[in-house]
């Protein structure tokens, strides 16, 4: 069967539309998942919840978020950004425009930047795509209802399409929509289930793990950025105590005194003073982060410097 004619009548595929590109179908088989489904409906029942307010009604993923009127309105109820758009856009071109506001102002949020792998695009979800609004719709709940419970382990099989002039290419891969856990933060390194957080991400996909990383950078930043900081290394940038230092004051809202650290450390004691002063003030603000020595951060240990960060991150990501 050619896997385009997994396409429903009403909606055909110009396959030249695509030449070049490479997209994703989904498995008929896995439409009919009943995680899948429950998934779906959880997230439909979550935009109603939000936008009952605004007497909004979801009734399909697929077809009710593609102009970009839930979502805006979502922006709006969830992150207080209200856009200069029109309530309803009729065209193609305006609802286009209006995705492409709507996700300049979320994918920072969702740390889903250019560099990213596109799970989802504005042409995707103007597509009506249902993987790519459920991979953004998840997203959505990560960062702004962490603790909304969403069906563990969802995945998809999907066949991924290259499309040539010369023919069709395809090959079958899994791809999961959440993760482990019955929460929905990072699917999830904070859910329920005992166990450290972070031990329990670095269990996940490769692809999740990166997620979380990049959103726990872009937190880094965006509070480093009133002191002319950035970090591009999470693995080594922490390792002197000088910057871990410098967050947790900004987050915190108070001034570490100069004299009390090293501002440029040299030698190992150095380090070792500032990272154990570091984790000192984490342990006086009631964030006890489990199996951390000093000497670990000092050392480079990206999971002790990872449990640090998502503890700060966890407390602060909605400041």
């Amino acid at each position: 069967m050619d896997v385009f004619d997994w396409e429903s009548e009403e909606d055909p595929v110009d396959i030249k539309s695509f030449q070049g590109e490479e997209r994703k179908l989904i498995q008929p088989t896995s439409l009919q998942d009943p995680k899948l489904e429950k998934l779906k409906g959880v997230l439909a029942d979550w935009i109603n919840s939000t936008l009952k307010p605004d007497h909004i009604v979801v009734q399909s993923l697929e077809e009710d978020l593609f102009d970009g009127l839930v979502l805006h309105h979502l922006l709006a109820r969830l992150a207080g950004v209200h856009l200069p758009v029109d309530e309803i856009a009729l065209t193609s071109a305006a609802q286009t425009h209006k995705l492409e506001l709507i996700l300049e102002e979320l994918n920072p949020r969702l740390g889903h930047g250019d560099e990213d792998p596109a799970k989802w695009s504005v042409k995707l979800i103007h597509n009506k795509d249902l993987l790519a609004t459920i991979h953004l719709l998840v997203a959505m709940v990560r960062h702004f209802q962490p603790d909304l419970a969403l069906p563990p382990n969802v995945k998809v099989e999907v066949v991924l399409v290259e499309v040539s002039k010369s023919g069709i290419k395809s090959n079958t891969q899994s791809e999961f929509l959440t993760g482990e856990g019955s929460c929905a933060g990072t699917d999830s390194p904070d859910a329920s289930g005992g166990g450290d957080p972070v031990e329990r991400l670095l269990k996940l996909d490769v692809h999740e793990v990166d997620a979380v990383k990049k959103a726990i950078l872009h937190f880094v930043n965006r509070n480093m950025s009133t002191v002319g900081l950035q970090v591009a290394d999470l693995d080594k940038q922490f390792s002197d105590g000088v910057i871990l230092l410098l967050l947790i004051g900004q987050l915190e809202g108070f001034f570490v005194p100069l004299h009390d650290f090293h501002l440029t450390p040299i030698t190992h004691s150095e380090m070792l003073h500032n990272v154990s002063l570091a984790l000192d003030l984490l342990a006086e603000m009631g964030l006890h982060v489990t199996s951390i020595n000093p000497q670990d951060i000092v050392s480079q240990d990206f999971t002790a410097t990872l449990k640090v960060l998502y503890a700060l991150f966890n407390k602060h990501k909605g400041s």
